[in-house]
């Protein structure tokens, strides 16, 4: 605020103007803080090292550097707008917030016509009221140039009530709204103001006077509030004059928002009855009336604090709007003026007037009075009305004070002499708040304004001890545990006072306190409490059972209750402050069962439950607890009793708790094979094995052989005695679990041992699993033989068609089946409907094993029926061999004709390829009628060919090339035999084009040429990639289309090398065929449409421009 125009006023260096020293505050240092810096309580020990520096001064005088051109007669502020009024008629106009920039508003009226008496400014520093000595007033509006007069405005302004409210809540209104104006004939008036320009209308909306002061004396003081703010329903107009102040409340005559007069019923009302009035008579002559609210910048705020400077003194207290009386003024006193001392350097004139102690003018803040007198500025505390501040006016000689002034808005405050300008900032308002509240035993405020941890230490430590003192060892307590008192003497107070609840909580409280890193500390005090909740519910108990027949045993058991919950609580909240070991002790001396349960449930001792719910055979209690936790240790640890004791209820939580290990459980299932069991209740181990094998899908062998061992073991004792032998077991469970079991996908073969559960069930005389097992094994004769043996024929039968690949085996064992029905059974007639099961056997292969004298009836119609069935048989082949028959030579005449197929071509046909006459050299023709040249059909077919038969081709062109390794072929020759003499081929030159192969065999010498063309034919074969570089179309068309008898060293000679150029005439004719057989399969131009699918456009190291733009 006016940072570029203030400056501190410095001591001077005589004492003359040295203002009066105030005491040092002294701050003690306590111990160090025993606390983290992040724990709540480490601002209570803070070292003394850690307080704050000296604390700066509560008010701090700087003066404004501001040019006068005249004498400064009155300045007002607010809203940070400042307007001075000067001895010239000159208004200057102050923007704060741009301090640089000076607004000159001249009153074109002479100095000896018209002089300024006084300025208001409305709250929201828009409206300035202009008064004078002689009556005339003049009004400006913030942004108008010049001022304009009031000429309904006939009196001397004394004071002015401005709406705050509508002022402040509508920042674009060009109306004052309704105010009151004191006047210094003791007449006061409502007023509107209007700057908005209208040619009809004058800036004076209206001006009445409401009421006249019997005394008419000077009305020095006005200040009006509606209340409630939001919903006005009564108004408080304060009247001062320099002996009385006046509380006029009333209900207004509409609200203020309605526009039109608000305040004359009000008045009109104490006409006949007289308003509250408070008088002080003095002989000063001027008086000054001052509000402050804590929220004065919000446009609906009340007034808090009122204060009234006169002659008597200060009369202040604060406003109570919902006193259903006329004085609203609560707790009122007057606060006398303090001697002062009057300064050396003052004239005796001067100085006789400061004597009389009444200041100059005022000013209020939230807790001091600012007084103003002839050379000095005074700050009263209004807590405990105690001199806060005195500082000296650095005046200059025949300078005179004018003025102490405050922005209500802002709430900044302003001393003001002819010459000058000083700013008194509020720097440290809150300093010694605390101290004074904690001197009056207002705790609460006085820590609402403690700065430091030293401040709140000093103020819990008095608070502990006036509620000590007071008997309120709770509160006590509290405080206590939050400030630096010794532990050990607190503790010994509460002991001395016996109140052990009241330590109870003091040593909550500090627990709670101390850092988590003292581990020794927190042990201790949690250890003690404990001790406290067990003898307090002790003592609870005792109470109860005592007064068993008083009225107070329901609040005991209520009591109790609370502190038995508490205790949960703690332990639950200090379970890791506490040592199991000790706590156990410490419960178990109080008998306390229940809080011995409970605190092991805290800390996860979950064993110790369990045990202590076995030894009560508390079989359901014990398996919870083992639900509740997670520890799976526990599950295995009792496993074995629990099984034993309650298997339905055991098996149960372990069905809930899939992270079982069943292998580790083995044990306490074995305990239910032989124990006494009711027969129709199920066995809960089978359930449990059940589940893990199917639903969890486990696959080690234990678990599937106790699965087996379960069902076939023998029963109990009990119900053996009551089992005959040939009543034995039902079989059912087992053979569905043996039928039903998972197999390893790999193997196929069950988990489960199948050499173990074959002896169990032999041993169990269990039949028809022995022959599922058997099957299983896949011996088949086994399980049948075994089937049969018992006698069980059906059984049998299913096991002989089990062996479904194997006709031979199923037959064999049906063989087996029917010999025992024959010759055992020596049923006939049995014999002949078992053929109808089986498509396998015939009546001729059962009738070896009929007796030797038997009755051909019983079977005469099944031996016909196979006779007519072999009948039928043969002629159903003699008709497939008929159409085979047919079907042969109809392939021969394709073949005839296909041989005997032609095309004819034109003599002007050109190659599909080279686009060259076609005639010119060898050529092919297709059955689509596209014709090419051997070499170009050569080039094209090599292209789409896979890579198999570009291996046989390189390796066929290879064998070809060992007849021409001596001569080559002469193409011309081979296009006209003629030309050929039949001559040793090796005495014509080679003038043909060779193939790559060709030239690779003639490096090599003739011995050595054929493992040459193996190595290279086997290279070729290994590079894919080459294949299509290895074959050279022109010259394989010469070994394609050159006759057997023109290639070199074939048909010469006689005799035996006759017989050997034969021979490899007809090889050299099959690899030629088989050559031309692969090139000349498909047409390369209609195959490579199909080949050719997903092979791109453009190949790759093609340049293709013609979808450039």
């Amino acid at each position: 605020m006016f940072d570029d125009y203030v400056e501190h006023a410095s001591a001077p260096a005589d004492g003359s103007r040295a203002r009066a020293a105030l005491p040092e505050v002294q701050y003690e240092g306590f111990e160090p803080s025993p606390y983290d810096q992040d724990d709540n309580r480490a601002d209570v020990f803070q070292d003394q090292a850690d307080v704050a520096p000296p604390a700066a001064p509560i008010f701090q005088l700087g003066e404004v550097q501001c040019p006068l051109s005249a004498p400064l007669v009155s300045l007002v502020v607010s809203s940070d707008s400042l307007f001075m009024g000067l001895a010239n008629n000159l208004i200057i106009e102050i923007e704060l917030s741009r301090a640089e920039q000076f607004i000159r508003i001249q009153i074109p009226r002479k100095p000896t016509e018209f002089s300024i008496y006084k300025l208001f400014l409305d709250p929201s520093g828009r409206h300035l009221l202009v008064t004078s000595m002689q009556g005339e007033n003049w009004y400006f509006y913030r942004g108008w140039k010049k001022p304009k007069p009031l000429k309904g405005f006939k009196m001397i302004i004394e004071s002015v009530a401005w709406n705050k409210a509508a002022l402040l809540s509508s920042t674009h209104s060009t109306s004052t709204r309704e105010m009151l104006i004191g006047a210094r004939n003791g007449t006061i008036y409502e007023a509107v103001l209007d700057a908005e320009e209208d040619f009809f209308k004058s800036q004076e909306r209206y001006l009445q006077p409401v009421f006249t002061l019997p005394e008419r004396h000077p009305v020095t003081g006005l200040k009006f509030d509606m209340f409630p703010p939001l919903d006005p329903k009564k108004a408080l107009v304060l009247v001062t004059t320099p002996t009385r102040i006046y509380q006029f409340v009333g209900m207004p005559d509409r609200r203020s928002d309605e526009g039109g007069r608000v305040f004359s019923a009000l008045f009109a009302s104490y006409r006949d009855a007289a308003p509250k009035i408070v008088e002080l008579p003095g002989s000063v002559d001027y008086s000054e009336l001052h509000v402050y609210s804590p929220n004065a910048d919000q446009a609906y705020s009340l007034p808090r604090i009122v204060a009234w400077m006169n002659a008597a003194g200060i009369y202040h207290g604060n406003l109570d709007y919902e006193s259903n009386t006329d004085d609203l003024i609560d707790g009122a006193q007057l606060l006398p003026y303090p001697a002062i001392v009057s300064s050396p350097s003052l004239s005796p004139t001067r100085n006789n007037t400061a004597i009389n102690n009444a200041p100059i003018s005022m000013a209020l803040t939230e807790f001091h009075f600012l007084l103003l007198y002839r050379d000095r500025v005074l700050g009263v505390s209004n807590l405990n009305e105690q001199l806060a501040y005195e500082e000296l006016l650095p005046l200059k000689p025949n300078e005179q004070v004018r003025g102490l002034t405050s922005d209500p808005v802002r709430k900044t405050y302003w001393v003001y002499t002819d010459q000058a300008i000083w700013e008194v900032g509020v720097t440290n308002e809150h300093r010694d708040v605390w101290k004074i509240y904690l001197e009056k035993g207002r705790f609460d405020a006085a820590l609402q304004y403690a700065n430091s941890a030293s401040q709140r230490d000093q103020i819990m430590s008095a608070q502990a001890k006036a509620f000590f003192n007071e008997g309120r060892y709770f509160q006590a307590a509290q405080c206590y545990a939050q400030c630096s008192v010794a532990f050990e003497e607190v503790t010994l107070k509460f002991l001395d006072a016996g109140e052990r609840d009241a330590l109870r909580s003091y040593l909550i409280s500090r627990l709670e306190r101390t850092r988590k890193t003292d581990l020794s500390q927190r042990m201790m005090l949690a250890t003690w409490l404990v001790e406290f909740y067990l003898s307090k519910c002790n003592e609870l108990d005792d109470l109860v059972a005592s007064e068993s027949v008083s009225q107070d045993v329901d609040n005991l058991l209520a009591e109790r209750a609370i502190l038995e919950d508490d205790l949960r609580h703690f332990f639950e909240t200090y379970k890791a402050n506490l040592d199991a070991h000790t706590v156990y002790e410490l419960i178990q001396g109080h008998g306390r069962t229940d809080m011995y349960l409970h605190y092991a449930t805290v800390i996860g001792d979950f064993e110790r439950v369990v045990e202590h719910w076995v030894m009560e055979e508390e079989w359901t209690k014990a398996i919870d607890v083992i639900n509740r936790q997670s520890k799976l240790e526990l599950y295995y640890h009792f496993a074995p009793v629990l099984m034993r004791q309650a298997p339905k209820e055991t098996v149960d939580s372990w069905l809930r708790q899939r992270a079982l290990d069943p292998l580790r459980l083995v044990p306490a299932l074995l305990r239910l094979q032989h124990a006494p069991r009711d027969p129709l209740s199920p066995n809960h181990a089978v359930r449990y094995l059940n589940h893990v094998i199917f639903e969890q899908g486990n696959t080690s062998p234990t678990i599937h052989n106790l699965m087996i061992t379960f069902f076939a073991s023998s029963p109990s004792s009990s119900t053996v005695s009551s089992t005959s032998q040939n009543h034995p077991e039902d079989d059912g469970p087992l053979l569905r679990f043996l039928s039903t079991a998972p197999s390893d996908p790999l193997t196929g073969k069950p988990y489960y041992d199948l050499d173990y559960a074959l002896r169990l069930c032999k041993q169990g005389g269990r039949t028809q699993p022995c022959v599922h097992i058997y099957s299983k094994m896949g011996l088949w004769e086994n399980s049948v033989d075994l089937a049969l043996e018992k006698g069980d024929l059906e059984l049998a039968k299913i096991n002989a068609d089990m062996p479904e690949d194997d006709d031979q085996l199923r037959k064999k064992l049906w063989l087996k089946i029917a010999k025992y029905v024959v010759q055992d059974k020596q049923d006939i007639k049995m014999a002949m409907r078992f053929l109808e099961n089986t498509d396998l056997l015939k009546i001729e292969d059962i009738l070896p094993f009929f007796p030797d004298f038997v009755v051909i009836d019983d079977f005469k119609e099944e031996i016909c029926t196979a006779l007519e069935g072999y009948s039928a048989h043969i002629d159903a082949l003699k008709g497939e061999m008929d159409e085979a028959t047919k079907n042969a030579e109809a392939i021969k005449q394709d073949i005839a004709a296909l041989q005997r197929r032609f095309i004819t071509v034109d003599a002007q046909e050109r190659c599909s390829s080279c686009a060259l006459a076609l005639m010119t050299r060898q050529f092919y023709v297709f059955p689509c009628h596209h014709t090419f040249h051997a070499d170009c059909l050569i080039g094209l077919t090599k292209e789409f060919l896979p890579a198999h038969a570009l291996r046989r081709i390189v390796a066929l062109q290879t064998e070809l090339m060992k007849t021409s390794q001596t001569t080559g072929i002469d193409r011309a020759a081979i296009a006209n035999p003629s030309l050929i003499p039949a001559t040793h081929a090796g005495r014509h030159p080679a003038t043909q084009r060779t193939l790559l192969s060709a030239n690779f065999g003639a490096q090599t010498s003739a011995g050595a040429g054929g493992r040459g063309a193996n190595a290279f034919g086997r290279s070729v074969l290994s590079a894919g990639d080459r294949l299509r570089d290895l074959i050279v179309p022109d010259a394989l068309a010469n070994l394609v289309t050159a006759p057997a008898g023109w290639i070199p060293g074939i048909g010469l000679g006689g005799g035996a090398k006759r017989d050997a150029g034969e021979k490899d005439a007809e090889k050299v004719e099959r690899m030629r065929k088989e050559l031309e057989d692969v090139l000349a399969a498909n047409c390369p131009m209609c195959e490579s449409v199909v080949a050719g699918l997903d092979k791109p456009f453009v190949q790759a190291g093609e340049v293709d421009a013609s979808w450039d733009l």
